[in-house]
């Protein structure tokens, strides 16, 4: 008899640890994950912080909380902490138990190995009672959102072509005609516009006099990115390491350019998240917010095609609304793995329409596998770890 009453107390004492802890581990349990940084570049260390939270007077036996993170980030090792890897995704699995009115906070390091917009909002957490008869779920929104930038690439890690361009920016920089600077008259020479004709100049002198131009110390550079890894290619990129090594440059162009003063700004030919094209084009500006929205713009850039580069490259022919108005004109720099017979046509309509342009080759994907670019930032070894 007595053996029986003490199988029912335990039971009771069983059920009873079942309805307190189990059913109710999770009320007052609050969760928050912060970030470190809201952005960064490709390679770059942050942290990750959570806070954890027992506002009750009971202790929680175990607590599992499971989150779905890019499989782009690199998590260092963490003891009770058990990742598994999937090519787009990782499952992170936590278990341990919170004392009585407790708060605790984890900090997570991880290397961004990988570039974009990344959004990390959910996660789950499950508790329950000691012997695993009762059991809560509670899942959790979590509005945490960041972005990858591209990783700044060393100048002697760059295509040689690039150092000869950047040569001669800086002697045009110094010769370009500025239509809105004028510091006097001069002869009319074959090949002047009509529209520059100084005619009270003309009048007094009795010969065709025009407009001397200054010149302009800030010449505008569009940096236009082609996505196509080759010119078979139709929607996807194959090599995702060849068009990142482009964007990289691309990043590298931009903050040199601005770093020295002058206007950058960027278009590309890839998927973005919106529907309207011009989201895929900035016009060169100066300063370090206009660098901000070049850099996000190139860590929106998805691999794949919207269209085709040669088509990309029509839409900047400069047109003019007015016979005599002057075409606006600016330096095209062009970063393409590729360069097809209608991109040269294309080009060739820009130069004729007055542009400046040049081409910055990205090298292929054998050349990459070989360089020091590719060991020190897109190359690191996934660290496993497992709890």
């Amino acid at each position: 008899m007595e053996f029986f009453w003490l199988l029912l107390i335990a039971g009771v004492v069983v059920l009873l640890q079942a309805l307190v802890l189990g059913r109710r581990s999770l009320r007052q349990i609050d969760y928050e994950r912060k970030l470190s940084r809201s952005h960064c570049h490709v390679g770059d260390d942050i942290e990750m912080i959570e806070i954890i939270q027992n506002k009750r007077r009971i202790p929680v036996p175990w607590l599992r909380l499971e989150s779905i993170l890019p499989a782009g980030f690199q998590f260092g090792h963490q003891a009770e902490t058990a990742i598994s890897e999937g090519t787009l995704y990782q499952n992170h699995t936590s278990l341990f138990s919170l004392s009585a009115q407790t708060r605790i906070t984890r900090t997570h390091q991880i290397t961004c190995r990988q570039r974009g917009v990344f959004h990390m909002d959910s996660a789950l957490m499950s508790a329950g009672d000691v012997f695993g008869l009762a059991r809560a779920n509670r899942p959790l929104r979590i509005e945490t959102r960041m972005t990858v930038y591209p990783a700044y690439t060393a100048i002697d890690d760059m295509p040689e072509a690039y150092r000869s361009w950047q040569g001669e920016v800086e002697v045009r920089r110094w010769t370009n005609e500025d239509p809105f600077l004028i510091t006097g008259v001069r002869e009319y020479s074959s090949g002047d516009p009509m529209n520059q004709i100084h005619w009270k100049a003309t009048a007094r002198t009795g010969q065709l006099q025009v407009y001397r131009q200054g010149y302009s110390a800030d010449p505008e550079v569009m940096i236009l990115f082609n996505i196509e890894i080759n010119e078979q290619m139709w929607r996807v990129v194959t090599e995702p390491m060849v068009a990142e090594y482009g964007l990289s440059c691309c990043a590298t162009i931009a903050a040199d350019l601005i770093g020295k003063g002058m206007k950058a700004g960027f278009g590309h030919n890839a998927i973005i998240a919106t529907e309207d094209e011009q989201d895929a084009r900035i016009l060169p500006a100066y300063g370090s917010e206009q660098l901000s929205t070049l850099l996000q713009c190139m860590a929106e850039v998805q691999l794949k095609s919207r269209q085709p580069f040669h088509e990309f490259l029509q839409s900047f022919v400069p047109q003019s609304s007015q016979e005599n108005e002057p075409i606006h004109k600016m330096d095209i720099l062009i970063v393409t793995p590729h360069v097809s017979q209608p991109i040269k046509q294309a080009i060739t309509i820009l130069e004729q329409a007055g542009s400046t342009v040049s081409i910055l080759n990205v090298p292929d994907i054998e050349q990459l596998k070989k360089s020091h670019w590719n060991q020190s930032v897109y190359d690191k070894p996934s660290r496993k770890v497992s709890g």
